[in-house]
């Protein structure tokens, strides 16, 4: 299936070529930190995590949200998300991979992810993220591939694959909560040592990573013939409208608790994010308030159901909550965890050129990756016929 890659329209190249680019400026300033250290970020000694840890963490959530096409076709024979499922599967491959990537940038020195395989630790929750991180990895790469070879010789995939896919949806949940176990378990940051880390991770997980791939879909329905269907648009949006209430819910908790606990170690994180603290106004508090409007905004367009059947609405409701849910993650998670410092400083941090640079190689990456694995799959799907059946199923459906 490979050799579909050679066949396609010249604006399929220019993106590739562009993405190519991208990865590979972000390759060169890797180079020079592989050279002159980590002393190159804007992390130290208090800040010892930045911004390519809160993207691992953010599209840890990415890659689990898969399970919200798998689960309701699986478990309740939901048949419009039929046809979406292996693109899921597909953008959780992309996903996955920039997570890893994330944490090796994030090392200094490559070579240290051999110790975790060379010298495994099961007492260690990194041990058990590799674990979760390259079996999920593994389980869709393969799940993905034999759905669709079965969909290109118009046969049913193998029982094995079925019983995968649904260990796959078990096996999305565990990567994150690990991975909010990665942090909730470190004593002296008051930020992160909360018993609902993991259910914070994985209600922001399922609303933003269902809200990425719907805005994937409108696109791909605006480039190609693919039609993703109205009614499975309208489901996949329902199911974001309350996995966004719930994050939000979850949030709210936690500023509850902050607060009216009168423990100044658990409230001073939250005041320095938004407010600042003892005198020092951080980078970071406006963008806090923007997430929160954003955040509120999309809830508030989302569960009004005229305004979440409009598809002229819609893409923008979704760009103000993965901009509220990346804020959140993306920024103020790791800075909120590591300031104050357990010693009451402050220790300001600010991602560096560097740091943005070679992120965004990531993301070019993550890109080239999902372009590709969504062009053989767009290509089967012509080939097998099911292309132009489920655009049709679809209009009869509206």
């Amino acid at each position: 299936m490979l050799e579909k890659l050679l066949k396609a329209p010249p604006r399929f190249y220019f993106w590739t070529l562009a993405l190519i680019v991208i990865v590979m400026i972000g390759a060169g300033v890797y180079c020079l930190q592989l050279m002159r250290g980590l002393s190159v970020t804007g992390m130290s000694r208090d800040v010892s995590w930045g911004l390519y840890i809160s993207q691992f963490i953010y599209f840890v959530g990415v890659a689990a949200s898969a399970v919200m096409l798998v689960l309701p076709l699986y478990f309740h024979r939901y048949k419009k998300f039929k046809h979406l499922v292996i693109f899921g599967e597909f953008m959780a491959i992309a996903a996955v991979l920039m997570c890893m990537l994330f944490i090796v940038v994030d090392l200094g020195q490559p070579q240290r992810v051999l110790n975790v395989i060379l010298h495994p630790t099961p007492r260690s929750v990194m041990f058990w993220d590799m674990v979760v991180l390259t079996g999920y990895l593994l389980i869709n790469a393969v799940v993905g591939w034999v759905s669709l070879e079965a969909e290109r010789h118009d046969v049913e995939a193998p029982h094995w694959a079925k019983h995968l896919i649904i260990v796959s949806i078990f096996w999305a949940f565990s990567i994150h909560t690990v991975t909010a176990f990665l942090i909730a378990g470190l004593p002296g940051r008051h930020y992160w040592l909360t018993a609902i880390m993991a259910a914070r991770f994985l209600a922001s997980a399922f609303c933003s990573g269902p809200a990425i791939f719907l805005l994937l879909m409108l696109l791909l329905r605006r480039l190609t013939a693919f039609e993703p269907g109205r009614e499975a648009i309208r489901s996949l949006s329902t199911i974001i409208v309350y996995a966004l209430g719930v994050n939000i819910f979850f949030y709210c908790l936690e500023i509850f608790t902050a607060f009216y606990s009168g423990i100044p170690s658990h409230a001073h994180p939250l005041s320095y994010l938004f407010t600042g603290h003892n005198g020092h106004a951080p980078w970071v508090s406006c963008w806090m308030w923007a997430a929160a409007i954003f955040g509120l905004a999309a809830f508030f367009l989302l569960a009004v159901p005229a305004a979440r059947a409009n598809e002229r609405l819609l893409p923008w409701t979704l760009l103000l909550l993965v901009a509220a849910t990346w804020i959140d993650k993306g920024l103020g998670l790791l800075i909120g965890g590591f300031t104050p410092t357990p010693f009451e400083t402050i220790t300001p941090y600010t991602p560096t050129p560097y740091e943005v640079l070679i992120t965004l190689g990531v993301y070019g990456i993550g890109l080239l990756v999902l372009t590709l694995l969504w062009k053989i799959a767009l290509d089967v799907k012509r080939e097998a016929g099911t292309f132009a059946l489920e655009a049709d199923e679809c209009g009869r459906d509206i």
